[in-house]
């Protein structure tokens, strides 16, 4: 396997489906609604996170013919990609998604979706590639394809590999790869590419993870996070649902018409509310975002700063101490009890 190392995550994805284009010799690309890949014109389509957060299908500045090549489906839906499949098996140069999606909240795959895809893709000819610039190193030294076992055909990783600085990168299989300049005929080059200075940092960063993985802890202070958001919000009848992979996760507050009184709280005889799952970005936009906006400015009032969206992940670090996790439960019960 071989890497390309570029400037940004944007550059690695655009240079990635440019490569998978050239390998293939294929024009059209499949990406899933609710998923970002960054600022690559063609994949600016249903794209999450900011784009979801205000509504916009796309945006200006975009000419349709530059995005006329790329087939959107619904996240975690075996039955809408085979049938994209099925009529245009012969036109696919890849399919690219966020293995956990992380730009319409945290959308864990189903059971099997990924291996689907793998599966999928081999059949038809087509490349498999995992952006994986929010999963990679966060959710383990393999990011998310070790956590699931699907080894894609190319990666797509973030600012990690550069220590936080503005660093990035693809890699894969040897033989697509070799389709680059100068060993291969697909141009990809860029100013900064392995700037010294970022490679020396994510070299210490990887260092740092290898020699100490962080990852039971992290996965322990979420798991301990999310419990306590979901028990404030069942101590006082709040529905929500909770997605969480390793340290990434999302507090979505489902409409109440959607919630359905099951029982009680433990040990508080609250009314504990079962909702629906939010499992794509269809069932993510039926959310209550002004709720959310609400619980947002609640909380950031209570010294507690969670992203600004819904369609955003919530990440826990190893700088969060426990009574950092303590207080925001804490400012969480405040916070939910003016919601309810």
């Amino acid at each position: 396997d071989k890497v390309r190392m570029v400037n940004s995550g944007t550059e690695a994805v655009m240079s990635t489906i440019r490569l998978a284009r050239g390998f293939t010799q294929r024009d059209v690309v499949l990406k899933f609604e609710g998923c970002y890949h960054g600022h690559v014109d063609s994949l600016l389509a249903a794209a999450g996170s900011g784009i979801a957060t205000f509504a916009i299908p796309g945006t200006p500045g975009v000419p349709a013919s530059f995005t006329e090549k790329t087939i959107l489906a619904p996240y975690n839906s075996p039955a809408a990609v085979e049938e994209i499949f099925r009529q245009h098996g012969d036109e696919i140069a890849c399919v690219i998604l966020e293995p956990v999606g992380g730009n319409m909240g945290v959308v864990p795959p189903a059971d099997g979706f990924l291996t689907f895809l793998r599966d999928i893709t081999q059949k038809h000819g087509a490349l498999l590639v995992f952006d994986e610039v929010i999963t990679g190193f966060r959710l383990g030294l393999a990011g998310a394809q070790g956590l699931y076992g699907v080894t894609p055909d190319l990666t797509v990783l973030g600012k990690i590999v550069g220590g936080g600085f503005p660093a990035a990168c693809y890699g894969g299989r040897a033989d697509i790869m070799a389709h680059l300049a100068p060993e291969g005929p697909v141009y990809q080059a860029g100013t900064l590419s392995g700037n010294p200075v970022a490679m020396a940092a994510g070299l210490a960063t990887l260092r740092c993870l290898m020699e100490d993985p962080p990852y039971d802890e992290l996965d322990a202070k979420a798991a301990r996070l999310g419990e306590g958001l979901g028990a404030a919000a069942a101590a006082v009848g709040v529905p929500v649902a909770q997605n969480r992979v390793g340290s990434m996760q999302t507090l979505f507050f489902v409409r109440e018409e959607d919630g359905a009184v099951t029982g009680s709280a433990p040990g508080d005889g609250a009314e504990r509310v079962t909702v629906p799952a939010v499992t794509d970005y269809a069932s993510a936009k039926e959310c209550d975002t002004d709720r959310y906006g609400k619980y947002f400015h609640g909380m950031l009032e209570e010294g507690t700063y969670f992203a600004p969206s819904q369609f955003e992940a919530c990440f826990v670090s190893t700088a969060h101490s426990d009574e950092d996790i303590d207080g925001t439960i804490a400012a969480a019960g405040k916070v939910m009890e003016k919601l309810k």
